[in-house]
Order: C-alpha cells, then sequence, then structure tokens
C-alpha cells in the first residue's frame, strides 16, 4: 500500500494487526466502513468546527485567548489520535471544536483588524470547490496515485512543515526571519499556491487510502478515524487558503 501524504492516516491505519486487542475488527461483516459513512462523520466534524469558529469570531476580540488554546489543544488531541491510532468520536470531536476556536481567531484577524472583509467566506468556498474538485478528478480515474506520486507529495509536505517550524522558532525567539514565504510579493504567492497544489493532492492520497481501507472491509469504527484525516486536510488548506487570498489582497492595495 502506499504511504498518504496526511500523517492521521498512516500505512497501518487499515491494518488488522494493529488492533489485536480490538474484539470488533472479526464477526461484524454487515457493519463495515463505508464511503457513506465516512462523508456523514466527515460533515459532522465541518459542523462542529464551523460552528466553534463563528462562536469565536463573533466574540472576538474578548475571545482571543481562544486562538491559542484552540492551536495548542487541537495539536496535542490530534498527536493523541495518530500516535494512539484512536476512533474514539468524543476524542476527534474535541479536535474538531479545538480547530473551530483557531479557526474562527485567525479569519477574525484577517477580516477585522487588516480589514479584508468577505474572505473567510471566500476561503471556505474555494475550500469546498478544491474538495469536489479533487473527488471529481479522483473518482474519473485522471490521476494515479502511485508510487512515485506519494514519495513526491510525502517529501514536499515534510519540507512545508520544516519550514514552517523554522519559521515559527525564528519569529518566536526573534533570532531570524525566513524571508518570502510569508510576504505578499510574487514569490510569497507562489508559495502559497504550492503548499495549496501539495494539500489537494493530499486529499486525492487521502480518498485512496479510504478506498482501500473500505476494500479490504475495515470496520464501520474507522469511519471516524478517516474523517479525522480528511479533517486535517481540508483545515490545512482553508488556513492556507487564507492567508494567500490576504497576500493578494495585500498586494493589490500596493
Amino acid at each position: 500500500m502506499y504511504r498518504s501524504g496526511n500523517p492521521a492516516l498512516n500505512d497501518s491505519t487499515f491494518e488488522k494487526s494493529a488492533y489485536k486487542d480490538a474484539p470488533w475488527w472479526e464477526g461484524y461483516e454487515s457493519n463495515m466502513m463505508t464511503i457513506e459513512g465516512v462523508s456523514e462523520k466527515t460533515g459532522i466534524l465541518l459542523l462542529i468546527t464551523t460552528t466553534t469558529a463563528l462562536a469565536t469570531a463573533f466574540s472576538m476580540p474578548e475571545s482571543a485567548p481562544l486562538i491559542i488554546l484552540g492551536a495548542l489543544g487541537g495539536f496535542i488531541v490530534a498527536m493523541m489520535v495518530i500516535f494512539s491510532g484512536s476512533m474514539n468520536p468524543i476524542l476527534i470531536c474535541t479536535y474538531a471544536a479545538l480547530e473551530g476556536l483557531m479557526i474562527g481567531g485567525f479569519t477574525w484577524y484577517f477580516e477585522v483588524p487588516l480589514g479584508l472583509t468577505g474572505i473567510g467566506l471566500v476561503a471556505a468556498i474555494l475550500t469546498f470547490m478544491i474538495l469536489g474538485g479533487m473527488i471529481a478528478i479522483y473518482r474519473a480515474g485522471l490521476i494515479s496515485w502511485d508510487r512515485n506520486l506519494a514519495i513526491a507529495v510525502s517529501s514536499s509536505v515534510f519540507a512545508i512543515m520544516m519550514i514552517y517550524i523554522v519559521s515559527a522558532v525564528g519569529a518566536i525567539t526573534g533570532w531570524f526571519h525566513v524571508p518570502y514565504i510569508h510576504g505578499a510579493g510574487p514569490l510569497g504567492i507562489a508559495f502559497s499556491l504550492f503548499v495549496i497544489g501539495i494539500g489537494a493532492l493530499c486529499l486525492v492520497a487521502d480518498f485512496d487510502f479510504i478506498e482501500r481501507g473500505v476494500q479490504r472491509g475495515a470496520p464501520k469504527q474507522m469511519e471516524w478515524r478517516a474523517a479525522f484525516g480528511l479533517m486535517v486536510t481540508l483545515i490545512w488548506l482553508y488556513l492556507e487558503i487564507l492567508k494567500l487570498l490576504a497576500k493578494i489582497a495585500i498586494a493589490t492595495r500596493r
């Protein structure tokens, strides 16, 4: 099986041997994971994230501390889900709620202090357009998720994450600044477009990985884990699109 570009859906996610003590794997042939089930769970998580995001955005700036709570809490919960292989819906819904706190705060920052009214709605629409487009491309067989593409996407995701980590460390310590990637110039916009492109390919990887799980008869509990993996990618895409739109808006003002 090819490795997914999404760390939330690694090669062992649908391996029976990874759940030796899970009694629900055997004897439930009529209770298997389905594409429809994953879609339903993803819809629930999206509703939770949207609700907490709107609640945070409309209560800003008083709720500003919730941004830090959402970012740190969401990261910690995501790591718990990824490394424990958890399929606990409460834990995964908690992740969605915490990410909503972060998204709502960031969106408010772009909309109000930066004066980019409506940018959040546009970013959300573009995110779902990319999701729909990738589903159509995948279902039409116009893109093949092979080993070479898997290696290229995984390497790109790792490189992007390292760039962001180094940039964050430099910003927090004040020791250095990574040029261009956060700027509103041509290189900054090109970098954002590249990241969004990689994020879109990660969606295709997720679809392929989930379909393989369905074909292998994974139990229905896996639908929550699959929905969690999709949410990780969708939230990343939304934030990257938000930053791209901000860069373009700032560049046009100059």
